[in-house]
């Protein structure tokens, strides 16, 4: 038992040697190629077991003959195991080499294509990570794409729309101070209409520019469907008159939410002028909120004859006021995007789909709690 003993220890030491003189060396070269590493490793492997085996060799007084075969079988697996690292260190470093490659043609603006060739499980994870961040950069800027191409369209669109208004006011400016005007009165009532629709576009710009800012504050109430829906039937009944439009309001579950009646009472408004401007007289304008497993959805169906499929995805984009048969005079297409915001602030959604006749915008908000 003893002996045993001592030739643990022996081989311990000898193999401990090796080992510090191993690591030592993967300090030095921690920065060189994994192929370095991994021969080191290799090395440091075969090394011990040879340190070990002359050891106690040494000690046990082993013939010249004895020790040099020891000696020569240990040389033999030192080969074959440093080669084997060699060839593995050989291979990783080429497949890192391609995950390298194509994350730079990734990171240069491009899409990241993986590599076809077979890696490690490691690298194989990281090409997946590498893949999925991919999609979401192409998916981020497609949207940025998008949110660029709502901009200039929404200031091209804003030039226009303050453009035409500007030039009335300063003819009907001009008529009156050269007193040309043959009724003073219609003039003033007009030139009135018109700043008030200039300031409703000053105004949901500012609105719109608080939600994209994030600064937007909201004081939430308990407050019923019944409440949201009759303040803007009433609000929108003159306009639907004026438009010869009907305005039903019969399917209201009594839900309560948790909202800002303020700007809740906006994103309505403007569902319902919406509407109302886009259905042909003797329409039919309908209001709706319905409890769901999602909370209430509140919903405007018009009969506006519905949207082209291809424009369902951009109807709530900024500026987005979609075919010239369907744009009103006034406007400048930011009404739906206001509707978003807000009803994105409240932690809720806005959806539109096409109905016979016509389409329904749908918002969907978290039930009162209790």
């Amino acid at each position: 038992m003893a002996d045993i003993l001592l030739i643990a220890l022996l081989a311990l030491l000898g193999a401990a040697a090796a080992g510090m003189l191993g690591a030592l060396a993967l300090r030095l070269l921690r920065h060189r190629p994994l192929v370095v590493s991994l021969t080191v490793v290799a090395a440091v492997a075969v090394a011990a077991m040879l340190a070990g085996t002359l050891t106690v060799a040494w000690a046990m007084f082993l013939s010249p003959h004895d020790l040099t075969v020891v000696t020569t079988v240990v040389a033999m697996a030192a080969t074959v195991s440093l080669a084997t690292a060699m060839l593995l260190g050989r291979w990783v470093a080429a497949r890192s080499r391609d995950l390298t490659l194509a994350a730079r043609s990734f990171g240069e603006g491009g899409t990241f294509a993986a590599p076809e060739a077979q890696a490690t499980a490691e690298l194989a994870a990281l090409t997946r990570e590498l893949a999925a961040t991919s999609a979401k950069l192409e998916s981020s800027r497609e949207r940025e794409r998008a949110l660029e191409r709502s901009r200039r369209e929404l200031v091209a669109w804003i030039s226009h729309d303050l453009r035409t208004p500007l030039t009335g006011l300063r003819a009907m400016a001009e008529a009156l101070e050269d007193g040309m005007a043959p009724d003073s009165d219609r003039y003033l009532r007009q030139m009135r209409r018109e700043v008030e629709r200039m300031n409703d576009m000053v105004g949901d710009l500012f609105e719109l520019s608080r939600i994209h800012a994030g600064s937007l504050t909201l004081t939430p109430t308990r407050v019923s469907a019944h409440d949201l829906v009759g303040d803007a039937l009433s609000g929108a009944h003159p306009l639907a008159r004026e438009h010869g439009v009907r305005l039903t309001g019969d399917r209201v579950d009594a839900v309560p939410v948790v909202v800002d009646s303020k700007e809740m009472s906006r994103v309505l408004d403007n569902l319902l002028i919406n509407a109302i401007r886009r259905t042909p007289a003797d329409g039919t304008v309908a209001v709706a909120a319905q409890r769901s497993p999602d909370g209430l959805v509140l919903s405007v169906t018009d009969g506006c004859g519905g949207i082209p499929e291809e424009d369902l995805a951009r109807v709530f984009d900024t500026g987005w006021r979609g075919s010239p048969a369907r744009t009103p005079p006034a406007g400048a297409g930011l009404g739906l995007a206001i509707v978003r915001g807000i009803v994105e602030a409240h932690s809720g959604r806005a959806d539109v789909r096409n109905v016979a006749g016509g389409c329904c915008f749908e918002v969907t908000l978290p039930a009162a709690s209790g």
